[in-house]
Formats: structure tokens, sequence, C-alpha cells
């Protein structure tokens, strides 16, 4: 009986990968990963050079990505499906052997494999190999610390309303934020209310081949939908 192991990643850079990870991709026989359809998919990107010769690979392809808006009942009907057949058919893959699932960043930290987790619960045996999240490979790129003494950060998603951007953004000191996409410029009238934009910056592919850094008050035209934004605290120092 094996089990499903999945393992993080890291940021994009393949180095970035704790050892644990290295050795698990490495020698698998069986490995899963999440990608759009018609896409390779940046985890399998990662992992390219790294695989065994003969390696049995299941692409597991999102039914809906931004085709959709996350709000709409179909969008989640569709992925709630989709995540149920794959928990099934990774129970029965692995009664014979372990099958890796590959995951960016780290597994816990919204990451896709979440949903497959709790589908997986006393169906498969599962272990989680975390991983340097995407966001921390972003801050490091722009060279300056994210927090200070005792700074509060905060994590949040591009796709609130305007509203709930503004009101968090000046609520705290350090700030991250993900799923940026088309939803730049609400993003930016957001932190411009907050009086956070001129603190702002935008990090495309934090560690990876064609990174961009850019101020986001000075940044216009297409950002892709992995783009995090960060705002450094400056909190107590000694």
């Amino acid at each position: 009986m094996g089990k499903v192991i999945c393992v993080g990643l890291g940021p994009g850079d393949p180095e970035l990968m704790s050892v644990k990870a290295d050795r698990l991709i490495r020698s698998a026989g069986h490995v899963a990963y999440f990608r759009k359809a018609g896409r390779s998919g940046q985890a399998r990107k990662i992992v390219n050079g790294m695989l065994a010769e003969g390696v049995t690979e299941y692409p597991m392809e999102y039914p809906v990505t931004t085709e959709i808006h996350f709000s709409d009942p179909e969008y989640n009907r569709l992925l709630a499906e989709f995540y149920d057949d794959w928990a099934v058919k990774l129970a029965k893959l692995v009664q014979g052997q372990d099958v890796i699932v590959l995951c960016e960043g780290d597994p816990f930290f919204y990451g896709s494999f979440m949903h497959l987790h709790s589908r997986l619960q006393d169906k498969a045996e599962i272990e989680v190999v975390p991983g340097i999240t995407g966001m921390s490979g972003c801050w490091t790129a722009t060279g300056i610390p994210i927090t200070w003494g005792d700074d509060i950060l905060t994590v949040m998603m591009a796709t609130l309303p305007e509203e709930e951007l503004t009101r968090r953004a000046a609520d705290t000191d350090a700030l991250a934020v993900m799923k940026i996409g088309r939803n730049l410029p609400k993003l930016k009238r957001a932190l411009a209310a907050a009086g956070r934009l001129d603190d702002a910056w935008l990090i495309e592919r934090g560690t990876m081949q064609g990174q961009r850094i850019a101020r986001l008050a000075e940044s216009e035209g297409d950002w892709p939908y992995f783009t995090i934004a960060v705002v450094h605290g400056q909190g107590r120092r000694p």
C-alpha cells in the first residue's frame, strides 16, 4: 500500500527546494501535477531534468481557471467535481505505489492540494512536504526585509472587494497581496486610498528566470495572475 506524497516545490527556483523534496522527486515512479489545459504547468516546469526515466505522469488539468468568475456557482461546481474525481483516482493509484503530487510554494499555504487533502481523508495515507512560499521568494527578490521588530504582516488576495482591500492595507504594517492579474487597477486604487501605494512593489516570477520587479505606482499593462505585491514594514529596529 502506497501513499500520496505532496511535495512543496518552493517559490520557483529548483535550487530553493528542500533536500527531502529533491530526493522524493528524483526517486519518484509516479508524479501528478496541476496545470491549465493545454499548458505544460508551472510545477512541471520546475522539475524539468529531475524526473527519472520512465516515470509515469498524471497531469491534473483544471476544468476552469479565469474563464468564469469564482463567484459563479458553475465555477465552484466544476472545480468541486474536478477535485472529487482526482481524489478517487489518486486513492486507487496508491493502492500499489506512492504517488508524488507536485505543488508550487507550500502545499498548505493557498495550495490547490488542500482541496485534495480534505477529500483524501480516510481514503489514502497522506504525507505533505512543506516548501518556501512564493511570497517569501518575492519579497526576498526586492532586497528589502518584509518585517521589522513587532510589525504585523497581512496576506490577502487582490480578488477581495476594493473596500476590504483598502481597510486591511490601512490596518497593517507589512503587506503581501496575491492573485493580481486583472485586479491590478482595483488594488492600485485601494492602496492609494490607504496611503500605501508609494511603498508598494510588484514582483512577477520571483526567483525564476524572467523575474520582473517594479514599483506598483509606476506599473501599467498586463501583470500575470500569480504576480505578488508587497509593502515592507518599517517597525521597531535596534
